[in-house]
């Protein structure tokens, strides 16, 4: 048989599949330039030992050494399939495991990464030998350059080099612990109480395992349920509490296995009705599925099958998927102390790739993120396509975390250049033209229109009409909040909770900003809280504004669902926005509200009618990020040390960064005095 080389990932385990669609031509096929392994060598910088050396294996039928994917014996055959069939039909990939009974090793092959980003530009970065746009490239043969790590030996006892560099010791492994620095601090064990003692066993009882490993948990195990929907899948959003739950409760395996997974299925192209999205793009969720091996009915094995949007209500493709990936990813290694995960090539290629997609340049002219309805955790038709406040928050903390974590040298300074100037312009644009206060209601409402000029005041040529007339009576004198979109004669005024929170949390607000958000809610606590926190968005929409908006969606009628209803989730982030203002008495009252009625509600997904009082009408009970957000609101409340962790401060660096640096052309300069005072 002939031999074809396969990629490794030391972290996959026998029996392994994916589930999908690819294409041969787009992503695999080009021979890779030299590997440079200036970033490997720093994988495991952290620790004591580095990676003996490298060497190139080629993976025989049958005889592996590699963990990884079966390979096509053709040598032809550049791509993984195994199949003959159209591009567009699903692939199916497994891995191929063979471990050596005398001097055991584990391969990991990881690509060169080649680059192109346009010079002088916020959205993407140039590459020396100006090659198309970041792929990832992988071909047969001896010019493929891959990383091998081996397990060492030391005397009789084995010490196992796991993917990251991290020593792991087989006879004394302590999974109480968290990974990274702190491995030898135990975890601080805590009087709970009995509602929380359940949720832990309801949190738990959600995990879905892969091979053997925890690699996330499922939306909701509502055991009533007799159509799940993809309320049995693993959703990344959705994992988002789950994982911090874990880690606070020094719990970080599930965490590690769930982003190198997820990063695994990222590379894969996608496909709905042969039509592909950009590469990069994260899954909205995935399922592990259990199939029988090669057609043998008594033999089965484990696949995982992700939904990168093709099968999702209205098949959008989950623009935040990628945003809350990078997010966790920081998390993690600011919990744990475990930074080698996010130094890993593999890990700061997904970064990148994510990167690309979003700073890639287009026809837009403002700094947000342009996307459509459906795209993040209002993933239904709700009126908030163009640049929802939600997605742009999201983005602003992603591109933060990026620039802690990408490694920087000749191959990524470009990167983090386009970092810095978007990170600038996105802070002014939002803070400038998205905030709303007394003040500001009153310019809108004295707005001149139909201005030409590029000295407008009102350059989106907002018409003062467009204030609502509840808003006139709402907005109290003391506080304000950002809007939630903004586009040429449009401002959406309503009140979405997530992206005011998340600007909280990212200060991707000013500090008086942060403080007037957190004022408005205490002030509208009533409305935005009442019985259940919080309100995903205020007001509802109703009558006419709700089936022309909504197109008459009877999942989101007035006050129910992403339609007004309160979802309990929302609790964690409130609580680490408090907790960051200094407030985190506003978060024990939240928490206290939730408390009494989450467990005795069978932990649902969300809560109906405008003071929230109802379990909503389509609720799932044990929604697993409630549970998780609970816990974590609980864990963060007793821990405000390890919050100061998942938030950010001003960076007043960004705010000197004028974009624009225009000339002596008759335009101004963009002002960085109003959003720094």
């Amino acid at each position: 048989m002939k031999s074809s080389t396969c990629i490794g990932i030391s972290s996959m385990k026998p029996c392994c599949r994916f589930l999908i669609s690819y294409k041969a031509s787009s992503v695999f096929g080009f021979s890779p330039p030299r590997m440079d392994l200036s970033g490997i060598r720093n994988l495991s910088k952290s620790l004591s030992r580095a990676v003996d050396r490298c060497r190139f294996h080629s993976c025989k039928h049958g005889k592996s050494q590699i963990v990884g994917y079966k390979c096509v014996a053709d040598p032809n055959r550049r791509a993984f399939s195994v199949s003959d069939s159209s591009w567009c039909q699903p692939r199916v990939f497994r891995g191929c495991f063979h471990v050596d009974k005398g001097r055991s090793r584990g391969v990991l092959v990881i690509p060169k990464v080649a680059s192109d980003f346009r010079n002088h530009s916020t959205s993407v970065e140039p590459h020396v030998n100006d090659k198309n746009f970041e792929r990832i490239y992988i071909q047969g043969g001896m010019n493929v350059k891959p990383l091998v790590i081996e397990r060492i030996e030391t005397g009789n006892e084995l010490v196992k080099e796991d993917d990251t560099g991290t020593n792991v010791n087989e006879s004394s492994v302590n999974t109480n612990n968290v990974e990274g620095s702190n491995l030898t601090e135990p975890r601080i064990e805590r009087e709970v109480s009995e509602i929380e003692k359940e949720a832990w066993n309801i949190l738990r009882g959600a995990v879905v395992n892969y091979c053997g490993n925890p690699v996330g948990t499922v939306a909701a195990t509502d055991p009533a349920d007799k159509q799940p929907l993809n309320y049995d899948q693993i959703f990344i959003r959705d994992f988002v509490p789950s994982a911090l739950a874990f880690l606070l409760n020094g719990e970080a395996e599930i965490v590690k296995n769930f982003l190198l997974h997820t990063l695994q299925l990222q590379s894969w192209e996608k496909t709905v009705d042969c039509y592909s999205p950009g590469q990069g793009l994260m899954p909205a969720s995935f399922k592990v599925r259990t199939v029988p091996l090669d057609g043998s009915p008594d033999t089965f094995e484990e696949v995982l099958d992700p939904d990168f949007g093709e099968s999702a209500i209205g098949r959008v493709a989950p623009v935040d998927s990628g945003l809350w990936w990078i997010i966790l990813l920081r998390a993690y290694g600011k919990i744990t102390g475990d930074y080698s995960l996010q130094e890993r090539v593999d890990v700061q290629t997904g970064i990148r790739l994510i990167l690309n997609l979003c700073l890639t340049d287009g026809f837009d002219m403002f700094p947000s993120l342009l996307v459509t309805d459906g795209s993040c955790m209002i993933d239904r038709r709700m009126g908030i396509h163009g640049h929802p406040l939600e997605i742009q928050a999201l983005f602003y903390s992603a591109l933060r975390c990026s620039r802690e974590m990408l490694t920087v040298n000749d191959a990524t300074k470009n990167l983090v250049a386009a970092i810095n100037n978007r990170l600038s312009a996105l802070s002014f644009h939002i803070r400038e033209y998205y905030w709303v206060d007394m003040k500001k209601i009153n310019e809108i409402y004295r707005y001149n229109t139909e201005e030409y000029s590029t000295d407008a005041i009102n350059k989106f040529n907002i018409y003062p009409d467009q204030i609502p007339s509840w808003l006139v009576d709402w907005i109290p004198n003391e506080g304000g909040y950002f809007i939630g979109n903004l586009q040429p004669a449009h401002m959406d005024f309503r009140f979405f909770t997530l992206g005011n929170l998340w600007a909280i949390v990212s200060s991707l607000g000013t500090s008086k900003q942060n403080k007037d958000v957190l004022n408005l809610i205490e002030e509208k606590w009533d409305d935005l809280v009442a019985n259940m926190p919080l309100k995903i968005i205020y007001p509802a929409l109703e009558s006419d504004e709700w089936r022309i908006i909504t197109g008459s969606d009877p999942k989101n009628t007035p006050w129910s669902y992403h339609n007004g209803g309160s979802w309990p989730t929302l609790l964690w982030q409130f609580t680490l926005a408090c907790i960051k203002m200094g407030k985190p008495e506003l978060a024990r009252r939240a928490v206290a509200l939730a408390e009494e009625r989450l467990a005795v509600d069978q932990w649902p997904e969300y809560y109906d009618t405008k003071s929230g009082r109802f379990i909503g009408k389509q609720s799932r009970l044990y929604q697993t990020w409630t549970v998780a957000g609970f816990l974590t609101s609980k864990m963060l409340l007793q821990n405000p040390e390890k919050a100061s962790l998942l938030f950010w401060e001003e960076d007043y660096e960004l705010l000197e960064n004028c974009v624009c640096r225009l000339g002596k052309s008759g335009r101004r300069k963009c002002s960085r005095l109003a959003p720094r005072s």
